[in-house]
Parts: C-alpha cells; sequence; structure tokens
C-alpha cells in the first residue's frame, strides 16, 4: 500500500519500522519541527526523522499542519492509501482526514475508549490498572474518537513502569498496525463505534507532576514513582535539594518500631521550605541501610534514588555517603 506516515517521539519510531519492514510504500513522512532538547538546548531532529532518513524516505516538518497549505498540498500529491498517525502532536483537520483513500489510521497506546488524550501509557500505571494495550482507529475529528479497529491488550507487570510499558506498547504497536493494514487490503477489517459513555480522557504531564504529597496513601505514591519512571519522574526535597525516587516499595509504619529505626529527617514540599518533623507523613527513618518514608496510610521503603547533583544509586549506597542534618 501507499502510506503517508505521521509520527514524532520515539514511540512511534517502532511503527514506522514495522510500517517498512512489511513491505509497504511510506511515500512521506510528516513529523515535528527540529527541537532544543536535552540540558544544553541543542536543537535535535525527531526521532522519528532521524530513521526515515536512514530509510531514504522523503521528510517535511510543518510547524502547524493545519495552517500550511503547502504541506496538505504535499500530502495530496502522494495520494496514499492511507495515513498511519502514532503520536504525531498535532491535531488534524478535516481537510487531511479526506486525503487518503481508506482513511487515517492512528495507532493508539491503550485499550480505548479508556485514556483517550495524552500520556495514556503513565496514567495506566498510576492509576493500578491490570492491564493496558494498543487500539487501532479510524480517524475522525474528535480526539481518539473514531471507531475502533483492531485491539490488543497485555497484563501489566506488579513492578511496571512508565518506561517498561512504553517499551513494551511501542513494539506491540507495530504488530498491530501491519496486522491492521493486512485486514484493509483483504477487506476484512472490522469497524466498531466506540461507547462514549465509559470513555475517559487523559492530559499531559509537567515537570512539577512528579511532585510527592506524603499525605496519600502509600500504594497511591509507589504507582506515582513507578507511572512517572524514567519521566517527569516522582520527586521530593530533602535539605533544600531535590532528592528523585525510582522505586520504593509499600511497607506498614509499623516497620520503623523495629530494626534500630530512628527518624532522621523529613521531606519537604519545596525546595526552600522547611521540613516538619512534627508532622508524620513525610517523616523519614533509617537505620543506616533501610529508609523509610511515612504516607498518609502505610509508608513506602525506598529502594533506588537520586539526590540532586548525584547518580543514581541504591539505597544503602545513598545512606553509605549521605549525613542527615536536623530537619533533611
Amino acid at each position: 500500500m501507499n502510506i503517508v506516515f505521521m509520527g514524532t517521539p520515539d514511540f512511534a519510531v517502532s511503527t514506522l519500522d514495522a510500517v517498512y519492514n512489511a513491505g509497504h510504500k511510506i511515500s512521506l513522512v510528516v513529523t515535528q519541527p527540529d527541537r532544543p532538547k536535552g540540558r544544553h538546548g541543542e536543537v535535535q531532529k525527531s526521532d522519528v526523522r532521524i530513521q526515515a532518513e536512514k530509510y531514504g524516505i522523503p521528510v517535511i516538518t510543518p510547524e502547524r499542519i493545519r495552517k500550511e497549505p503547502e504541506a496538505i498540498e504535499t500530502l495530496k500529491n502522494c495520494a496514499p492509501d492511507v495515513i498511519v498517525v502514532t503520536a504525531f502532536g498535532q491535531i488534524l483537520p478535516q481537510e487531511i482526514l479526506d486525503i487518503p483513500k481508506y482513511g487515517c489510521i492512528n495507532v493508539h497506546a491503550s485499550l480505548l475508549p479508556k485514556y483517550r488524550g495524552a500520556s495514556p501509557i503513565q496514567w495506566a500505571v498510576l492509576n493500578g490498572e491490570k492491564e493496558s494495550g494498543v487500539t487501532t482507529m479510524m480517524m475522525d475529528a474528535g480526539l481518539d474518537t473514531g471507531d475502533i479497529l483492531l485491539q490488543k491488550a497485555l497484563p501489566l507487570d506488579a513492578k511496571e513502569t512508565g518506561g517498561s510499558l512504553f517499551d513494551k506498547l511501542a513494539s506491540l504497536g507495530g504488530e498491530l498496525i501491519v496486522e491492521t493494514l493486512k485486514q484493509l487490503e483483504e477487506g476484512t477489517l472490522p469497524r466498531t463505534p466506540q461507547d462514549d459513555s465509559v470513555a475517559t480522557k487523559v492530559g499531559l504531564f509537567t515537570k512539577t507532576s512528579g511532585q510527592m504529597d506524603w499525605s496519600q496513601d502509600a500504594d497511591v505514591l509507589e504507582r506515582k514513582i513507578r507511572g512517572l519512571n524514567p519521566w517527569p519522574s516522582a520527586f521530593t526535597f530533602l535539605g533544600g535539594k531535590q532528592l528523585k525516587l525510582w522505586d520504593a516499595d509499600v511497607v506498614s509504619q509499623d516497620t520503623v518500631k523495629t530494626d534500630s529505626f530512628t527518624p532522621v529527617a523529613a521531606a519537604s514540599y519545596d525546595r526552600n521550605g522547611a521540613a516538619d518533623l512534627t508532622q508524620i507523613s513525610g517523616r523519614i527513618y533509617s537505620n543506616g541501610k533501610r529508609l523509610i518514608i511515612l504516607c498518609g496510610k502505610d509508608a513506602l521503603e525506598i529502594r533506588s534514588l537520586q539526590l540532586e547533583g548525584k547518580k543514581r544509586m541504591t539505597t544503602e549506597e545513598f545512606l553509605r555517603g549521605h549525613r542527615f542534618s536536623t530537619g533533611g
């Protein structure tokens, strides 16, 4: 089939690879413009653009495709049978949806109609879902509201992170789009309208989304640590420095009554805020080898963490080199 592919981040690369390796003709790739990335703000190409150029596929990078007639005309000139969209990052106008012979197919990282919108992978972990998956859907003018084509589910591991689920669903998305295109060619592809009454919508995360509220229950915060790993990451503040939390287990608050645990500090809610050792939630206990933070219900035993300016390390490594001062 003659395909135009639209996508931007590394999640979409697996879909691009799968379509390319299945032998389809990809006449054009559309991706977001080069953006500043990283600590030094160097302008970099999108992951999809890098991969498309390796394949020798023409690439265009419209800032806002709905407002760029030249880009839309380029799409029309490709005369695609179908446009495949995966995490492109822009809303497509009806003029583009009407271009391909068979329509525009989106690869979405959730079991629609649950988790429409951005960041469905992280939200599945944060909300304690037992399974997630990928949906291919026929795009319409709404946000992830089109007819469901195919779906494939997978169970979440007990220690699933946003990053590990991201990798699994990226691979699964590639497999599912190939099967979707096969059935489309054969004329056997089903279409099932979504049930809007059970739909859920989720939004983007920001760098501050990982702020820990220690008055919440430990199981909620443990999922937050996993769901926002690797980005934007869960964090608190210790002695005026940001402390990222990478891995933790839920334990009873009574744990600190054993093994010589003593209160050594308290997590604060901002860089300049004073830690309050009179509060139960956020109080940090240690016995020199283990680190436990009390929560609204139960507590978290921290397994892996990263203090600002330091590398990621196990708690035992951290405790060997860190001296607590009053309040953190």
